[in-house]
């Protein structure tokens, strides 16, 4: 996690909101991303969306299924349902998001009866870190 939280620092830091995530097979560390949607103009480029892109590719497969997904926040309904079709076998987040994200919150994905694959789940993983990342962030967009 300390890697997923380093990438939302970076991000914080080029203005994009501060969510980090890695990709890990084992040891092995395939992909770090952090969000990407004002970089690139891109409004599905949130880190997880770009760590899952960036390990299919290292990996040639858009299969996942023996990868573990670090994320600083609660994924969304987009991220989530990459999550599953990518197959990723463990998601590991920071900070819960009662107001956008869809694992613990709203839809709870994983949950559907329509979601044909939904890995094991572990919340709260540095979530002092990246929800005080999250709030200064804000604050000082807000003042």
């Amino acid at each position: 996690m300390r890697l997923a939280l380093a990438e939302a620092e970076a991000a914080a830091a080029a203005g994009e909101v501060p969510v980090g995530a890695v990709v890990t097979r084992g040891s092995e560390i395939l992909a770090t991303a952090r969000n990407r949607m004002r970089d690139g103009c891109d409004p599905t480029a949130h880190a997880e969306m770009v760590a899952l892109r960036a390990a299919a590719v290292r990996l040639g497969s858009a299969r996942l299924d023996q990868c573990d997904l670090w994320v600083t926040l609660e994924p969304c309904a987009m991220c989530a349902g990459a999550i599953a079709l990518a197959r990723i076998a463990r998601l590991y987040f920071a900070a819960p998001d009662p107001k956008g994200g869809a694992v613990l919150h709203g839809p709870r994905l994983f949950h559907q009866p329509t979601c044909h694959h939904a890995p094991e789940v572990y919340g709260g993983i540095g979530e002092a870190a990246a929800a005080a990342l999250l709030r200064d962030f804000f604050r000082e967009r807000r003042a």
